[in-house]
């Protein structure tokens, strides 16, 4: 298929599909014309990047662990170095939420009085 028709399927614009595959997310071919022909498993795999992105990874992550996914959810094949990452990577948010726990706390004692019962969580 071609890149409109994976956009209209996807719902991903021509624009970032052609940047999934700068970044190594998303392999086309090229037809006797130039333009790009994408195979039918490119919807599953733009759909995967897409919850991959929407779980908070990067486009470096996603390219290492992308060929350990299967299914729509994507469900996993589980394999070492994506269990690995996925566990760096868990640990690095925790990390930030702490940080920004943290800050937030520094951030409420500047407020007055009046103002912080409402913003705590």
């Amino acid at each position: 298929m071609w890149i409109g028709e994976l956009s209209g399927r996807t719902g991903v614009s021509p624009r970032l599909l052609r940047y999934y595959e700068e970044q190594g997310l998303l392999a086309a071919r090229r037809g006797g014309n130039g333009y790009r022909v994408y195979d039918d498993d490119a919807v599953t795999t733009v759909r995967q990047i897409r919850a991959l992105l929407a779980a908070g990874l990067s486009t470096e992550v996603i390219r290492e662990v992308l060929p350990c996914a299967a299914g729509e959810l994507p469900s996993w094949d589980v394999c070492p170095e994506l269990v690995h990452t996925l566990r760096q990577e868990l640990a690095t948010m925790d990390e930030k939420i702490d940080t920004l726990r943290r800050t937030r706390s520094t951030l409420a004692t500047y407020v007055p009085g009046q103002w912080q019962g409402l913003c705590q969580s």
